[in-house]
């Protein structure tokens, strides 16, 4: 990144942002692929990429990615089944979903041009005030403070904050701190090291003996950094259960259905669901006007989201014939398992299409 141009009118740094910017200069990171861009919107795909999802599983997702829709314009032209595709893995789906819309957003109101004004940035679905502010920091050399889960930790630490930071006077409390950091001069070299801080030093177990700042660490002086931020106790997440079936038809086709666009797994493609205890030949010829030949069911797997457990009982079934007209369209299509294409696929039904296929 590059460095502003020191002027000594501009206000002096805080020992915090000086002892930073000093471990950013030897031990900061400077390889990830995003970080050969100045390009807002190259920037702006690596930090929504990056969001709930660390460094090394990002990288190959924002590599394919950037190679299949390399400008603003390409991901705005594209089909969402297409981005969904692309992001198939990575899990949090409506980031893809708010990535696609919001480029569609700058290419209608703001003419192709990923907007340089705070405001414009968080008025684009999917983008945050702490977002908006690396962003902008990161390709436009504006100050602005941002405030992630790893900054949080790094400043409730430091400054000994108390309370859970979902409070809003908690949260307001450090984004003061956030501003009171973040110097006038090198805006996005700090950005990117407090960043790296949280992510590699003052993780959710410190690495104290080898933090820059350690020695004014208020959490750190009182011996207890691990019990800042607070949270509330996590409760054990609850769990659900599903069905999937797994209908072929005569030639091998498996049929999907599109999800709701919004809710779990939003706008991708999955097997038809029902209750674990549900008569699925009944339930089909109901629900599908199909006519099938249930299977034993296969063991349950688990897929686990944020909020909870989800249980699939996958059942295989073979179609015996279509009661009504043949199933396909916009919301349901016969699917090659042998000839995949380009549609976005949760991470469990991709599971279960790879074991289809191999059964054939």
């Amino acid at each position: 990144m590059g460095h502003f141009r020191y002027n000594a009118m501009m206000p002096t740094m805080t020992p915090f942002a000086t002892a930073l910017l000093d471990w950013y200069d030897r031990h900061g990171r400077r390889d990830l692929p995003w970080h050969r861009s100045r390009d807002a919107y190259a920037i702006w795909v690596s930090e929504i990429m990056l969001q709930q999802t660390q460094v090394a599983m990002v990288i190959p997702y924002y590599v394919r990615f950037m190679a299949r829709f390399p400008t603003l314009q390409a991901l705005a032209a594209a089909d969402q089944d297409h981005v969904l595709h692309i992001w198939t893995g990575l899990g949090y789906y409506s980031r893809a979903r708010h990535l696609h819309r919001a480029a569609q957003h700058v290419c209608e109101g703001h003419a192709g041009r990923f907007p340089a004004d705070i405001e414009a940035v968080c008025a684009l679905p999917g983008i945050g005030r702490s977002t908006a502010g690396a962003i902008l920091a990161f390709a436009f050399d504006q100050r602005h403070a941002i405030l992630d889960g790893n900054v949080k930790r790094v400043l409730a630490r430091y400054h000994r904050v108390d309370g859970d930071t979902r409070r809003r006077a908690v949260d307001s409390r450090l984004w003061a701190l956030a501003d009171q950091h973040t110097p006038h001069a090198r805006v996005a070299d700090y950005t990117q090291a407090i960043m790296d801080l949280g992510a590699t030093i003052c993780r959710r177990t410190p690495h104290c003996a080898a933090c820059p700042v350690a020695k004014d660490c208020a959490a750190y002086q009182t011996a207890n950094p691990i019990d800042y931020p607070k949270h509330k106790a996590r409760r054990a997440l609850p769990q659900k259960s599903v069905a999937m079936l797994l209908i072929r038809n005569q030639v091998g086709q498996v049929l999907l259905q599109k999800r709701p666009p919004v809710g779990v797994w939003g706008g991708l493609w999955s097997f038809p669901e029902c209750q674990v205890d549900e008569d699925v030949t009944g339930w089909c010829r109901r629900e599908l006007a199909l006519e099938i030949d249930a299977a034993r069911p296969w063991c349950p797997i688990r897929h686990t989201f944020s909020h909870y457990h989800l249980d699939i009982t996958p059942v295989p079934a073979r179609l015996v014939k279509a009661l009504s007209v043949v199933m396909g369209g916009d919301e349901s299509v016969w699917y090659n398992p042998a000839c995949p294409d380009a549609r976005g696929l949760a991470a469990p039904v991709t599971r279960l299409i790879d074991a289809l296929r191999n059964c054939q």
